[in-house]
């Protein structure tokens, strides 16, 4: 799938920029901004194109159709948000499981505007004492990779600021739904 991959992001003409570190066989990789469902086709293909095996948490009702087996076998994780579940406490457990595990977390939670980023990717990583990657796709300049590693500290209010700088300097596909898009930050 790597040369596949790579053809792929090339055919589309982005390029990928950054990498996770070798030493690194767990962490939580952060997506953002994700405002339309191109930002999961073009990190899919960035993922195939550098090799890098991930998961990813999706809606569950992404999974009620034919291609739902699909979405399995290409590391999606059923989350149900209608239900009060623990699922910090659920994902932190599936690193013990693995010795190589990368989940991917989009905090937004949705495509549509969100002031306040769900705050469940910062305990996963901190529960299960694995970094945060800052995973992105930036549409003005067609590059998607990765940015900063953090470890969490356990002062999410400091580790936030750090997060929010690297993205505010990315441009979503549809930046009025990007709450750190220079129009959304300027209208607060």
């Amino acid at each position: 799938m790597k040369i596949v991959g790579k053809f792929l992001f090339y055919a589309i003409g982005w390029k990928i920029v950054g990498s996770i570190p070798d030493n690194i066989k767990k962490c939580v990789i952060v997506a953002a901004p994700h405002t339309s469902n191109w930002d999961f086709y073009v990190g899919r293909i960035a993922y195939w194109a550098l090799g890098v095996p991930v998961k990813f948490l999706i809606k569950k009702e992404a999974f009620d159709n034919p291609l739902g087996g699909l979405l399995v076998k290409m590391g999606g994780i059923p989350v149900d948000r209608k239900k009060s579940t623990n699922l910090v406490d659920q994902v932190a457990a599936l690193f013990n499981h693995h010795e190589i595990l990368n989940i991917v977390v989009a905090p937004e939670g949705t495509r549509k505007l969100s002031k306040n980023w769900k705050k469940g990717y910062y305990f996963i990583a901190l529960k299960a004492k694995v970094p945060m990657v800052l995973g992105f796709v930036d549409y003005k300049n067609k590059e998607g990779g990765f940015g900063p590693i953090i470890y969490p500290s356990g002062d999410y209010e400091k580790d936030i600021l750090q997060i929010e700088a690297f993205y505010k300097t990315k441009t979503a596909r549809h930046p009025e739904n990007f709450n750190l898009s220079p129009q959304n930050l300027n209208a607060e």
